[in-house]
């Protein structure tokens, strides 16, 4: 079990820090296709480089470490009750060298109880008549999790129509969940569909979709010409990477089907973003080592063509914080930003609070300042501490709270990923304010903007809620939501709407 347990912990590293080949190969792909000096094209390119920079420094690749779900294949006669306490031991190893974030916290308390926890990790076993360890590991981040969606038909989807049991509707309810996500889940993304089953096994058996290599050809003809339709016709809508526009919205899409209840027809779509951490190993059930990498042949053997280049980008506008009004309201949609200063990182935890306060107190003066939709990963060196990843989180969450805080705190930017409401486009234009998209899930680009960790507050919300105070340099985001009232997020919902309209008539 000692050997497994080290075989685990190197599963882990691995899915966190490094890419597959099949996903590297799609986004670099998507990368080549972009149109040069677009907001898309500039994403794409960070993504990229994000990625051999985490390699390199083997650190993970989003600050969203995720859910770890492991699922295995074991021979028969062995004991799953101490591979289930191994596994355990190796998440808990990889959380304290901040290969993993600490993820899991209390449903009712709030607690934080890093990553494991009742039902974390997720870990279920599978008995076979081989005689090797198939293990297989996804860390399935929040904010792409937020974006899978479950259908019951018949129903009447909104900008497609009716939709009945069969093929078509099937197509209907997949197209919708691409549309819906929009840049919330950090796409381009990835698919898996589970047709059929009960409500709970249709979402098991999409996300086991998601453990097919990309190159994988279903075996079904039906859910073959489904997939490679769905593939085609979700990059016409234009949604593209992050929700910024451009050629691509999704890099795979992965189909299959169980039987149901005669009463029951459920289409249940899990969306996954572009960081599909999602790695395989095979191992010696007498030694517990590694004998094999399911998804490459080797590991650490990037693909050809890994360095792209960001030809034609856009002029940076420098903001040097604390930013003025005036300043603020002279940036528009589109424009690409540069900040140096003190940034603090603010979640779901933070925005409640200061939202509840009745005496608008704060620990640190928010006047002219930026909050960052982020929960970074930490680690102490020499008793400082350090950030190891810090990628946006997806913003949407904080629309209860995010235009009255802005408000009241005097706070000038909102940093994050996938936009924001109506109710924060009214405040940006009262106040004066904008709303800032960094590159979801490019959590080592953005740890190497910061100089340093001039401080925390609230700490006891743990890591990744706690309010830390970030120096940057040439921190880079776009400008999505200004003081204008224009939204690049809502002008890309209306015209990838009118696409997806196009595509209520029957194909299959």
């Amino acid at each position: 079990m000692k050997n497994f347990e080290a075989s685990i912990h190197e599963l882990i590293v691995q899915a966190s820090t490094n890419l597959p080949n099949d996903v590297r190969n799609a986004l670099l792909k998507a990368s080549l296709a972009e149109n040069a000096g677009t907001s898309s094209a500039m994403s794409l390119n960070t993504i990229v480089l994000n990625n051999k920079m985490a390699e390199n420094n083997v650190s993970p690749i989003c600050q969203d470490t995720g859910l770890p779900i492991f699922k295995l294949c074991i021979p028969v006669g062995m004991n799953s009750l101490e591979m289930q306490t191994a596994i355990k031991n190796a998440v808990d190893t990889a959380t304290k060298n901040a290969i993993l974030r600490p993820n899991a916290v209390d449903s009712i308390t709030g607690v934080n109880t890093g990553n494991v926890g009742e039902g974390i990790p997720a870990i279920s076993f599978e008995q076979w008549d081989k005689d090797y360890i198939d293990a297989r590991l996804m860390l399935k981040g929040g904010g792409s999790e937020n974006m899978s969606i479950q259908y019951s038909l018949p129903t009447v989807i909104d900008g497609l129509g009716s939709a009945g049991r069969d093929l078509d509707g099937i197509r209907k309810c997949i197209l919708h969940a691409v549309y819906q996500a929009q840049g919330k889940g950090c796409s381009p993304g990835f698919i898996g569909v589970g047709i059929g089953s009960d409500r709970t096994s249709g979402y098991d058996l999409a996300k086991k979709q998601l453990f097919r290599h990309l190159s994988d050809v279903n075996p079904d003809e039906d859910l073959r010409k489904l997939e490679e339709y769905i593939m085609d016709k979700s990059n016409t809508l234009g949604i593209g990477t992050l929700g910024f526009g451009g050629k691509t919205t999704i890099l795979g899409c992965k189909i299959a089907k169980s039987h149901r209840l005669p009463a029951s027809f459920f289409v249940s779509v899990v969306y996954n973003c572009w960081a599909f951490r999602r790695v395989g190993i095979t191992i010696s059930p007498e030694t517990g080592d590694i004998t094999g990498w399911i998804y490459d042949e080797q590991r650490n053997v990037s693909p050809i063509r890994e360095n792209v280049t960001s030809a034609e980008e856009k002029a940076e506008i420098k903001l040097i914080l604390p930013i003025s009004e005036e300043t603020i309201r002279s940036l528009h949609v589109g424009d690409v930003v540069s900040i140096d200063g003190t940034i603090y990182t603010g979640r779901d935890e933070i925005h409640k609070l200061l939202f509840d306060k009745t005496d608008n107190d704060c620990p640190v003066d928010l006047h002219g300042q930026v909050i960052y939709h982020c929960g970074p990963v930490m680690a102490k060196d020499n008793g400082k501490w350090v950030v190891k990843a810090c990628g946006p989180t997806t913003s949407i969450r904080e629309e209860p709270y995010q235009g009255d805080v802005m408000k009241r705190y005097g706070l000038r930017a909102a940093i994050g990923k996938g936009g924001l409401g109506a109710n924060t486009l009214k405040a940006l234009q009262d106040w004066g304010g904008v709303y800032l998209s960094a590159v979801g899930g490019a959590a080592q680009y953005y740890a190497k903007c910061v100089e340093s960790v001039e401080g925390v507050d609230y700490f006891d919300f743990g890591i990744p809620e706690a309010m830390w105070h970030l120096k940057v340099k040439d921190f880079k985001a776009v400008v999505t939501m200004d003081s204008h009232g224009n939204s690049l997020h809502d002008d890309i919902d209306t015209t990838s709407r009118e696409k997806l309209e196009k595509l209520t008539g029957k194909v299959f």
